[in-house]
């Protein structure tokens, strides 16, 4: 194996889910069903792992809430009753058993208090033990556009470039106060970029200003998709961050560590050849059930 091949991934999924309260309140949004192209019913998280898997990574660790640390158990590592097994389609008992096998793999770890999305991944860090590792959002699926599933072609990256890689999608301006942007200069035009800032939300003033990047429209920007090949060094910068106290709208956000990280050891972007289904806000939701099943 590669010194550099990335074979674990990590998955926030602690976060409270307020955009979809009340629902929220009783089934975390990485439990929503979402109907795949077979017509199957399955959770977010499921398609998440997936995605992961597909890329070859081989072990998961799933950062939670400390009271739901049992659900998510119950999906991956418990088998249904005898009963309801019986009563299942023979699809449907191929799915019960391939959530079983991928709970072999899957490590549940928990966010004991609530401080934001980098310090989700922060709690990973024993887990992680020192190696490069893929980042995967709680809320956000996939479709490729190519053979290649949209982890596997970041991964790819990776392995060529040996140090961090964030996947990246174009987006118009009135986007950029919802998103993390990056600019840079090219080493494959619209394909791969050396990134030399990574911003989180920006007003459109500062973007037009500061985050242009070449061969873009007027009012298009780079901004994150939302998979990240990351070396452990982002852990220290969580850490110093996390041991300083310093927060963004109360919480140790992620994105400003990215940016360290690049300042400390590099970092390329690469624009993913596909799509992201945003499952984390009512509307983008609804579309992302419709979209995604007829991919």
């Amino acid at each position: 194996m590669p010194a550099n091949k990335i074979t674990k991934a990590v998955i926030p999924a602690a976060g409270f889910g307020t955009r979809l309260f009340p629902t929220t309140k009783v089934v975390k949004k990485e439990l929503f069903p979402v109907i795949d192209k077979d017509g199957s019913a399955k959770p977010v998280i499921f398609l998440i792992i997936e995605e992961a898997l597909s890329a070859g990574i081989e072990e998961i660790a799933i950062i939670v809430q400390p009271d739901d640390k049992q659900i998510f158990k119950k999906l991956f590592k418990r088998p249904p009753s005898a009963a309801l097994f019986e009563k299942l389609t023979p699809e449907n008992q191929k799915l019960s058993k391939r959530l079983v096998d991928i709970g072999d793999r899957i490590k549940v770890i928990t966010q004991d208090k609530q401080e934001g999305y980098g310090h989700a991944v922060y709690c990973a860090k024993e887990w992680v033990d020192n190696e490069p590792f893929l980042l995967m959002l709680g809320d956000h699926i996939y479709s490729s556009k190519e053979k290649k599933s949209c982890a596997k072609q970041v991964l790819d990256i990776y392995e060529k470039v040996n140090h961090s890689v964030i996947g990246l999608t174009i987006v118009n301006s009135e986007l950029l106060h919802k998103v993390g942007c990056v600019t840079g200069t090219w080493k494959e035009q619209n394909s791969i970029l050396s990134v030399s800032q990574v911003y989180e939300k920006p007003a459109i003033e500062y973007a037009r200003e500061n985050l242009r990047v070449d061969g873009l429209g007027e009012d298009e920007f780079l901004s994150i998709f939302g998979l990240y090949a990351l070396t452990p060094t982002i852990f220290n910068c969580l850490e110093d961050e996390i041991n300083n106290n310093i927060r963004m709208k109360g919480e140790f956000q992620l994105t400003t560590c990215l940016d360290t990280l690049r300042q400390r050891a590099g970092m390329t972007g690469y624009v993913v050849q596909g799509k992201f289904y945003d499952v984390g806000m009512p509307d983008a939701y609804l579309q992302s059930l419709i979209d995604f099943r007829n991919r």
